[in-house]
């Protein structure tokens, strides 16, 4: 049996409630809840407690909706950091060099669209002292698994 077949094949998650229930700290840099894992794309929300260090994704391109918080983020090249508020939309192609070297205001939420889908270890450091992906991003359970036509908090 093809495990796709009994995935719902829509739902409707509500982001400001999912970005509510993250707890004030971690032991990890972000918390991450997918929302979706379908093979051309994955949805997850995410919360950062501390400034990320220079990493990349091998496998994805990523798209980063900034849902709360203040911060500065680089992509590329830490000479073009700027600052992100909420509604603002950031994009990086696979293998782009990036970092949240500073959080402003928190508590910082993204939810983002990685396209195709990106697997939690795909996080490559570019110092590997800076972490390992254990240390970067702990994955929390969605608080429901969402049924067609079912609203998520």
């Amino acid at each position: 049996m093809d495990p796709q077949e009994n995935r719902p094949t829509f739902a409707r998650f509500n982001v400001s409630e999912i970005a509510k229930s993250f707890p004030e700290t971690a032991d990890t840099m972000l918390l991450d809840t997918y929302l979706t894992r379908e093979e051309a794309a994955s949805a997850r929300v995410f919360r950062v407690y501390r400034g990320t260090p220079a990493h990349y994704h091998a496998t994805c391109d990523e798209y980063l909706y900034v849902v709360s918080g203040r911060g500065t983020f680089w992509m590329g090249d830490p000479s073009n950091a700027g600052e992100f508020a909420p509604g603002h939309l950031l994009f990086f192609k696979r293998g782009i060099v990036h970092s949240l070297p500073e959080i402003l205001e928190g508590p910082i939420v993204f939810l983002s669209v990685d396209t195709p889908r990106r697997e939690p270890k795909d996080v490559i450091f570019v110092n590997p002292e800076d972490g390992t992906p254990e240390t970067f991003v702990h994955e929390r359970p969605l608080l429901c698994d969402p049924n067609p036509g079912e609203s998520v908090a």
